[in-house]
């Protein structure tokens, strides 16, 4: 911890500094070979919607002897042969998902699963979702993710500045994308307690963002006129200052949403509690990269583009140039009247 520490505080002094801006096109080629295949993973096997999207019907039993296997065969014997989902929830349920079914189909189900594990028609938990209400909810899920990021745009400009805000949504979607994409890959499904998770990615992204933004736009205030380093050399000095603080933060909030996704859903079994920790290790994970990676590279490069910082540029290397010849220069001066033999005026 002690050693952790002493790195901070280099950083922070500029002692001891990692060039995050000057190797940003590495960093952009690994996002975009991790959105490449997240694109490739929703393009061939799509996202797992649940019931609560697309409709069906959702029998949870609870037996002692509940087993995937016995649900499946108890389903098949009731005549539903298509789009079955079958998981384990704990040690004593499980829980059967079916696209939308007839009375007459439910009420199969539910007889042959009663039979099945030996319980009654009544302790089966059934529930039945239309196709209009999953449209419904998709709905309410988009606007509820579209409304948070134009709150959060509107505010970035107010409180910062226009090219802050579009950095940080660009950082934003990016973790987005990329989480869907591993949402598909492990092919969990997208329930409600998943748009939250999402959700709650969106803010923790963009609070890692303002923080090293926070720390941008102090170290550039006033930069155009003191000339003491580009926008670029200073957005880099602010990574490196709040570097230790980002992955810090990241590491505390990580271990007890780790503990919930391996120790609560993986080992005890707790099948409600992945789709949220899934989603919120994976999300926190790429929202602490891509404000230090990505974010602040391309607030970096957007600024760099403006005519007041690429004429910064300029001065701060003219007077770098400057910097390097005048020891040289000086010793060659110097060094004349030392090797010049002495004159000596005749009388």
């Amino acid at each position: 911890m002690a050693k952790l520490s002493g790195i901070g505080g280099r950083l922070y002094r500029g002692e001891t500094s990692f060039n995050f801006i000057g190797k940003r096109k590495i960093w952009y080629s690994f996002s975009g070979l991790l959105i490449l295949a997240s694109a490739a993973t929703l393009f061939t096997q799509g996202l797992h919607l649940g019931i609560e999207f697309k409709g069906g019907s959702s029998f949870t039993v609870t037996s002692q002897s509940a087993s995937i296997a016995s649900a499946e065969s108890a389903i098949k014997e009731a005549g539903v042969t298509t789009q079955i989902i079958v998981q384990k929830i704990g040690n004593d349920k499980v829980r059967v998902q079916t696209n939308a079914l007839t009375s007459a189909q439910q009420t199969a189900v539910e007889d042959k699963l009663a039979t099945k594990f030996g319980v009654s028609v009544d302790s089966i938990d059934s529930q039945i979702i239309g196709p209009s209400w999953g449209a419904e909810i998709t709905r309410k899920a988009l606007y509820g993710l579209f409304g948070f990021l134009f709150v959060v745009m509107l505010y970035l400009a107010m409180a910062f500045e226009s090219k802050m805000a579009i950095a940080a949504i660009i950082a934003v979607i990016h973790d987005v994308f990329i989480t869907v994409g591993i949402y598909a890959l492990v092919g969990f499904e997208v329930t409600p307690a998943t748009v939250i998770g999402f959700l709650t990615i969106l803010g923790y992204s963009l609070y890692d963002t303002v923080v090293v933004f926070d720390k941008v736009r102090e170290n550039t205030r006033g930069i155009a006129s003191s000339g003491k380093s580009t926008y670029s050399q200073a957005a880099n000095l602010a990574v490196n200052q709040t570097l230790v603080r980002s992955f810090n933060t990241s590491l505390i909030a990580l271990l007890p949403v780790g503990s919930i996704l391996f120790v609560g859903a993986g080992l005890l079994g707790a099948g409600t509690l992945k789709d949220l920790s899934l989603a919120l290790f994976i999300g926190l994970a790429t929202g602490t990269y891509s404000s230090i990676f990505i974010a602040t590279p391309i607030l970096a490069a957007l600024r760099e583009r403006e005519p007041a910082m690429q004429a910064l540029a300029k001065r701060v290397g003219n007077r770098s140039d400057k910097t390097v010849e005048a020891p040289a220069l000086d010793n060659k001066v110097n060094r004349g009247p030392r090797n010049q033999p002495k004159r000596y005026r005749r009388r």
